[in-house]
């Protein structure tokens, strides 16, 4: 049934919910519910080999790669160990839904340009505070991806007698 009070959103803010609600982290949440996120969204260019945030940051924000690719990578015994590469509707830093949480991982752009859409961790809080159903929907998924990641973590150490590429664990799962 037609609701004339329902909000109307411009094609802009209709795109962007759209493109939201394709990645896993924001896809249980309905129209409404994925325009709350919409005021806290800064689309932020960065340019190939900058360095977004390095292991053991402050987990401040949450991003979704509009354009571009990104390389996830771990610091072993001073060299890095690359476990994944993500593109356009990737999120990373999704431990920001977790308070004082620190990154477990070093990103940098590994396309000639990225466009990301920053979440500021604070305005993610504030939306989780005041709307638990959101909170909800969003840590229902992401605890359904860390449980892949532990899963495909326990099978390729399995397959490998404990010899193994952390990248194996990641493959396809970003």
């Amino acid at each position: 049934m037609f609701n004339p009070f329902k909000k109307k959103y411009s094609n802009e803010e209709l795109d962007l919910i759209a493109f939201m609600a394709q990645t896993r982290h924001f896809e249980k949440l309905d129209e409404d519910e994925l325009a709350l996120f919409l005021p806290s969204m800064y689309l932020r260019t960065y340019q190939q080999d900058e360095v977004v945030f390095f292991s053991g940051d402050p987990s401040h924000a949450l991003y979704v790669i509009k354009r571009g690719s990104v390389s996830l990578s771990i610091d072993v015994n001073d060299k890095f160990e690359q476990l994944a590469e993500t593109y356009r509707g990737g999120i990373f830093g999704d431990n920001s839904l977790i308070e004082d949480a620190k990154r477990i991982y070093t990103t940098v752009i590994t396309s000639e340009k990225a466009q990301l859409y920053v979440v500021p961790q604070i305005n993610i809080l504030e939306i989780f505070q005041s709307h638990p159903e959101v909170k909800a929907k969003m840590m229902s998924a992401f605890s359904e991806i860390y449980n892949e990641y532990t899963t495909q973590l326990f099978k390729t150490y399995k397959s490998h007698f404990g010899f193994f590429e952390l990248s194996k664990v990641y493959q396809g799962k970003i």
